[in-house]
């Protein structure tokens, strides 16, 4: 297949989700590509077979990724980059999941888990690893407010 021989050669992300083959290509009176011409690819074609999500945060996050993409549902096996995702897009989903989950993500981290069913697992683990962290944190200051304060001036000192 095309797709395989291109994964040979490029990257996985640079190979296209979706071939179309055309008799010809559109072309302008001037004979450059009329890309406004091209006929559009319906992103719910590429999704693969519909697995629901659900728990709380796979549906949230679902639903992130679908008004991202402007799509009516995403599925937990469905790859964000072969439904049209692009980076800008991983920026847009990254800063809605930092603002609804206070999970501070890198852009990187979407690359690394295409699928839904793999992003909601690295949010969920950096979910836990944030609330450990507050919690230790949070037992670290108590332990603080019951030192004196000449234990206080040791400690700093």
């Amino acid at each position: 297949s095309l797709k395989t021989a291109l994964k040979e050669h490029v990257p996985d992300y640079m190979v296209p989700a979706y071939l179309l083959f055309l008799e010809a290509l559109p072309l302008t009176p001037n004979g450059k590509l009329d890309r406004k011409a091209l006929p559009k690819v319906d992103a719910q074609q590429m999704q693969q077979v519909y697995v629901a999500p659900q728990s709380e945060l796979e549906q949230q996050i679902a639903a992130i990724w679908a008004d991202v993409l402007k799509l009516d549902r995403v599925g937990m096996s469905d790859n964000f980059f072969e439904l049209g995702g692009h980076s800008l897009l991983v920026a847009q989903v990254v800063t809605r999941v930092k603002q609804q989950f206070g999970v501070d993500m890198p852009i990187k981290s979407l690359f690394g888990a295409e699928s839904l069913a793999a992003f909601v697992e690295k949010v969920q683990a950096l979910r836990q690893t944030t609330s450990s962290l507050q919690d230790e944190l949070a037992k670290s200051l108590e332990a603080l407010k019951r030192l004196s304060p000449d234990d206080l001036e040791k400690i700093i000192s």
